[in-house]
Parts: C-alpha cells; structure tokens; sequence
C-alpha cells in the first residue's frame, strides 16, 4: 500500500507492505462526541457557576480582591473561535466584575514555563481580540518569566522532595485560577490538572524534579500512564502551592478531542476535578484497538510542530519526538520493536528560538557522553548561562534547561527499540549523532530492519499525521 507521511514541509510517500496496519486519531476510531457549538458556552458556564470541591467565584472573588487568571501557551488547545480558552476566560472576567472585582485587579498570565515567550499577535489568537484589546494595552496581560526574580517566590521543598519555586502575582493573589486543557500527554498521562501549574509558572528547578531521567527512566513511566512519580510530583507541587498560598487554586479544565474541540468541561477544586476530566479523556484518550502486537512503528514529522519551528529538524527534539510515540504507543508494540521515521534532518536548530540546542548537541558528541543521562550532570551549568537566559527572558527563546527535559525523554526510544531510522535527511550527520540510523527511504529503511532485527514477516503500525493531530495513547483490545 501506499501511504505519505509528513516530511519538512510537505509529504513523503512510501509503499509499504499490504498488510500494514493504519490509526489516525479521531478517524481510525471515532472520537467521543465534543459538546455541540451552540451549547459550548452553555456547559462551560454551568461548570463555572457549579464548582466542584469549592465555592463559587461569586463567593470567593469580591470588591477590593486580586484575581490572576493562568491560561495555557500556544503549544496546546486549539485557536478557534469555540476554543476552551477562548470560551472560558470571558465567563471568568463576566463573574469577577459582577461581584465587584476592580478590572485593575485581574492579571491575566500566560503560563509558559520554561516554553518561549509568546508574542503580542500570539496572545491576540489565543484570547481574541477582545480581551485582547481590553487587558493588554493596560499591562494586565503577561508571560510568566522563570528567571524574573522580582516574581518569584520560593517556597521550600514540597514532601517528595521537590523545589517548588513559583509565580509571585499568583502566589499574592486572592483568587488563582486554573485555565487548562485535559488533553492526551505523554508526561504524565494528560496536560491540565496540577501539571499546569507544577510545570507553566514555575522556575527550572522545580521542572527538574520531574522532567529528569531518575523520574522519566522508570519503570512506571513508560507505557504512559496517570499514575506515574511524575503525575505524583505534579500533584504534590500544585498541592504544596496551594498550602502556602493558604486558598484553593480554582481550575476550569476541558476534555479535548482530536480536533480541540470540547468533550467534556469541569470547574472547581483541581484535585477534585482531575479524576473527573480524566474519566471522560480516557474513552477518547486510552483506544482499545490493536488486536496484536507490532514489531514496526512508521510516521513521519514536519519541520514545524508543537514546541515551534525547526523542531522536525532540530535533532533533539527529533529524538524526543520518537520517544514521545513510543511513551503512548508501548502497550501495542512489542519489546524490540523498530521505528522508522521520516525528516528532511538538514541541520536546522533555529537557533533563535531554541539557543541552548546547538551547543547542548555538541556536547553530546564529545568527552565520553556515550548516551543522553551522560550529559544530565551539565543542566544547572547551561541553565545559568547568562546569554541564554536573556534570550529566553528578552527575545522569545526557550530556556536553556528546556533542552536538558528534552533529553531525559530522548533516551527512552533507545531504552526501547532495537534501532531508529531517520529516512530522507539532507544531513544524516545530525540523526546518526543522537544514535539513529539513516536511509533514503521507507522501503530501503525497513529491508535493512529485515536482515537485523525483524521476524521475516513483521507487523507494521503506520502512523500518518502523527504530528499534525493531537495523538492517543493506543491499547491492546482485551486490556
């Protein structure tokens, strides 16, 4: 059969055996239905004026009180006009003011970690023009800045042992609130919940705990999973937060489908609310669909996709991106499995948006560093690194840690595939120096798996647009 996969910025075609298994999320099995557009608004209201775990806004909010509304980055959610963001912010402001909250005292922050930060015209597609036009020429729209200092505050060590550094506009407000998405993820099983928190206003010592290998080598870790240390250091630094603040983040999460659309919205207590959204996610996120077990993993990736441009080429992040398939896809395949993975590979880092990254691999090439947990040892080195620093606070680079999260992830392809292969590099250099194998092609790439590494007659997974939709996490029928 033939099949096109994504490859820089257009498609790459191969021909694959017949019997080659296809699942394209949201098509392959249908998606739980989302709530119909003309009742979007509807539901995310009830859900807001019916918190669970806790009271209303109308009884926490009030005149003379601080309100900081947290609301996820460009990475995730979606920018249509019904989109959760988009829906739920508005209600939000409608309620504050009603009970008398001084527009002057709202803060809306853009919870982008240790992401870059997001532009003017960003902000503006991810809230609309409205909000837009009525916060941010008065300052009340921001990113959070993880090395702002002035804006942070440090609050000790939670009781796993975590750094939990925070927000200070959040951490002095009267009523935080939680805007996120309940979507499929492979740190940790979903995005919202308390992962927003522990992970989109915090400092990179806090990220460290759990985006490290100790955390994500583990055995709990991979196949993806909710239940994992990480999701446990996640719930207990948004727990610890919420202890020193001395009040309740209040969260209005959505369940989202393929197409971020809203299956489902809660409001209230975030530890409340996280088992709700995830029983609904978990028909969408969680597929019964593979009636055994696959010895080939094959996709392709764009240049451009979720961290930002250049991420299909930058090499570490083509190595996260692997391994972040093989994080959702483990249950159906099986322990040698190979995976072989389309990218025009041309040595483009964009080192603008992602400064560390270039230097971060050239360690990587040198001095002993064998596998990526070698060079863990120099992440606090890169991450107070003056010039990437100001790159991230000042022009819209990610973080110089971020690189180092990146390849604690990396390494878990190799933990579990007997080889990689990147086909259609321009400069395969770059793949084979992260430990991949390069070939021209699919055909060629999976003939050469053959004479190594497979049955003779192996089952293929195919994987189009792998990148292009918001993945699941595949299961085993009778699991």
């Amino acid at each position: 059969m033939k099949l096109c996969f994504e490859y820089g910025q257009g498609l790459m075609e191969a021909c694959l055996p017949d019997n080659t298994d296809v699942f394209v999320p949201g098509e392959t099995v249908a998606d739980p239905p989302h709530i119909p557009f003309n009742k979007i608004e509807e539901e995310t209201r009830k859900a807001i004026l019916n918190p669970v775990g806790m009271p209303p806004l109308s009884e926490i909010a009030g005149k003379g009180k601080k309100a900081v509304i947290i609301f996820p980055d460009r990475v995730k959610g979606g920018f249509q006009d019904t989109s959760h963001r988009k829906t739920t912010i508005p209600i939000i402001l409608e309620e504050l003011l009603k009970v008398g909250v001084n527009k002057e005292d709202i803060l809306l922050i853009c919870s982008n970690g240790l992401h870059r930060k997001n532009t003017k015209m960003e902000i503006k597609s991810i809230l609309g023009e409205a909000i837009f036009n009525d916060y941010w020429h008065s300052g009340q729209i921001v990113n959070h800045d993880s090395e702002d200092w002035e804006n942070l505050v440090d609050l000790g060590t939670d009781s796993m042992g975590n750094r939990v550094i925070m927000n200070r506009q959040v951490f002095e407000a009267d009523v935080p609130i939680l805007i996120g998405h309940s979507l499929g993820n492979p740190y940790g099983g979903y995005s919202g919940g308390y992962k927003h928190c522990a992970t989109g206003i915090t400092h990179w010592k806090s990220i460290a705990s759990h985006h490290n290998p100790d955390v994500m080598h583990s055995c709990d870790f991979t196949p993806v999973s909710s239940h994992s240390m990480m999701r446990r250091k996640f719930d207990s630094i948004g727990m610890f937060m919420e202890e020193k603040m001395g009040k309740k983040y209040f969260s209005c999460d959505a369940v989202l489908d393929t197409n971020m659309n809203q299956i489902a919205v809660f409001a209230g207590y975030t530890k409340d609310i996280q088992p709700l959204c995830w029983e609904y996610a978990d028909k969408r996120t969680y597929v019964k669909w593979a009636d055994k077990k696959y010895d080939v993993m094959v996709f392709g990736m764009p240049q451009a996709f979720h961290y930002g441009n250049g991420m299909g080429t930058n090499p570490i992040f083509m190595l996260q991106a692997i391994s972040a398939n093989i994080i959702r896809h483990k249950r159906v395949m099986s322990d040698r499995c190979v995976v072989i993975c389309s990218s025009i590979c041309n040595g483009y880092f964009h080192d603008e948006e992602f400064p560390s990254y270039r230097e971060t691999y050239e360690l990587f090439q040198h001095d002993y560093h064998n596998t990526l947990p070698d060079i863990e040892r120099f992440g606090e080195y890169f991450a107070k690194k003056t010039e990437y620093i100001d790159k991230y606070r000042y022009n819209y680079g990610y973080h110089p840690f971020h690189a180092f999260s990146m390849i604690s992830c990396g390494h878990i392809a190799e933990m579990n595939t007997s080889a990689i292969y990147i086909v259609g590099a321009i400069d395969p250099g770059y793949a084979r120096g992260m430990g991949m194998k390069t070939r021209a092609t699919f055909e060629e790439a999976l003939e050469d798996a053959k004479k190594k590494y497979l049955p003779e007659n192996p089952n293929i997974l195919a994987l189009p647009r792998t990148f292009k939709t918001a993945a699941v996490h595949l299961c085993m029928k009778d699991k």
